[in-house]
């Protein structure tokens, strides 16, 4: 991680990141680039810039869930799940800085770039190879042989080597 001005720690875009789907590489570059541009903003500026980061993730992560549902997994599996308690979480951080808690927005940013590197690394990465593997195409959403994939028939986190 890098340290900013206000030393903040931030996280830059790298290969480290990258799950090799084009993609899912762009969005979480998005996401990176949100989460940095949050915390490198005075606590007092946020708000505006964490509802548009927030509104960012719900549509990040509901994607990935799109093409979870449409390469095999069941609706109720552990990555979709990991993404609805990040989410929840998000939405208390606003309630909390509505109710007088100026530093948490930083705090959270700052929670999800140490949580970012490792979900990438393990759920979304799994969930690329994954998708690859079943001839999933992320840029139009659709299967090169829909007889590949038994539909919800995945619950694990990402890969086939976890369900």
């Amino acid at each position: 991680m890098e340290t900013t001005a206000h030393a903040t720690p931030t996280l830059p875009w790298s290969s480290a990141l990258s799950v090799g789907d084009d993609r899912m590489d762009l969005t979480h570059a998005e996401f990176v680039e949100q989460l940095n541009q949050l915390l490198t903003t005075p606590a007092h500026l946020q708000l505006p810039l964490y509802q548009a980061f927030l509104a960012h993730t719900v549509e990040h992560f509901a994607q990935e869930e799109r093409w979870m549902l449409a390469s095999g997994f069941a609706p109720d599996n552990c990555h979709a799940a990991h993404h609805a308690t990040i989410l929840e979480t998000m939405r208390a951080v606003e309630v909390h800085h509505r109710q007088g808690d100026a530093g948490i927005i930083t705090r959270m940013a700052e929670a999800l770039a140490e949580w970012f590197p490792q979900h990438a690394a393990s759920m979304d990465a799994g969930l690329a190879l994954h998708l690859q593997s079943v001839g999933f195409d992320t840029a139009t959403e659709t299967l090169a042989d829909p007889h590949r994939v038994r539909p919800a028939s995945m619950s694990g986190c990402g890969s086939v080597s976890c369900s």
